[in-house]
């Protein structure tokens, strides 16, 4: 692969900023380093989220689906595994169910796709509650010596391979055959390409990724149970973040993750009970408003800067 200036340029920017990013811990161990690690969770799960949805447009619901099993990896092994060997096996667990998932539901289109996606974290959370039922336990302890900068860096270092994963299929056939795939399916289907397989490929990358964050998030959560992982708000809370900056750019969830994660914390901590109301409405104003995003609005200042430029 040859690197242009540009490419080159932009390394090392995101370098600079990972290791601004990585000292956060070292300056705050309180309410700051806490909201960090929620940025950092939602910028994992958008940005992984906008690999598949961004160029195919299928919007997915399945990330708390995903995320639930990785705390319940971790929930179920940290008692006799290593934390990193969970980390990685949730992220094989994910990407198999995902495989499946898109094998049985990427055929479909629309609103079909949308609503089994949604329907899937209902579905495992369910079976999940009635096998704890049967066996007499509601919940898991996940008791760790990981604190909240351990947390922290692990979820720096999995977003570090989530964007550096994106910049690489960005450039890849892969990549240009699911750009064609989004603009019409049909069309790639008469070019050649294998859709269905492109389709599930792809939609491995957010399931592994989703639930290796739920892997990372579990010891924050101490005690887990069905409602708490497998919450669908998550899934519509990724699904905003990554529309609101832009799902066409790879840096576009990051743009979106940072001030609604802000106003969720504001929202949250002086009126607790309107958080739902925030969310639906931002997603009305996303649609109708903002349909590309901010990104979609930068686009549109440097086309009529550039126009300008031109006259």
């Amino acid at each position: 692969m040859n690197l242009t200036a540009t490419d080159i340029r932009n390394l090392i920017l995101a370098a600079g900023a990972l290791g601004v990013c990585a000292l956060l811990p070292l300056g705050d161990n309180g309410y700051w380093l806490g909201l960090g690690v929620t940025v950092a969770m939602f910028t994992v799960l958008a940005t992984s989220w906008a690999l598949f949805s961004g160029p195919t447009h299928y919007i997915s619901l399945a990330t708390a689906a995903f995320f639930g099993v990785g705390t319940y990896v971790t929930g179920l092994g940290i008692d006799s595994l290593p934390f990193w060997v969970l980390v990685g096996l949730a992220g094989i667990i994910g990407a198999v169910l995902a495989a499946l998932v898109g094998l049985a539901t990427l055929r479909l289109s629309g609103v079909y796709f949308v609503i089994f996606t949604l329907g899937l974290a209902e579905l495992v959370r369910q079976v999940i509650t009635w096998v704890q039922n049967n066996s007499g336990q509601k919940g898991l302890y996940v008791l760790t010596d990981l604190d909240e900068a351990g947390i922290y860096w692990w979820l720096l270092g999995l977003a570090t391979a989530v964007f550096l994963a994106g910049w690489l299929i960005g450039r890849s056939r892969l990549g240009f055959a699911l750009r064609i795939i989004g603009d019409d399916e049909t069309v790639a289907a008469h070019s050649g390409i294998n859709t269905a397989l492109a389709k599930v490929m792809l939609f491995m990358v957010p399931g592994a990724v989703a639930a290796m964050t739920g892997a990372i998030l579990a010891p924050r959560y101490v005690y887990i149970e069905p409602s708490l992982a497998f919450a669908p708000i998550l899934s519509f809370q990724v699904v905003i973040m990554a529309l609101l900056g832009g799902a066409s750019r790879l840096w576009g969830p990051l743009v979106g993750v940072i001030p609604f994660t802000i106003l969720l914390e504001v929202i949250s901590s002086n009126f607790p009970n309107q958080t739902t109301l925030v969310i639906g409405i931002a997603f009305l104003v996303i649609v109708y408003l903002l349909p590309k995003g901010f990104v979609g609005l930068l686009d549109k200042a440097m086309i009529r800067f550039n126009g300008r430029e031109g006259a």
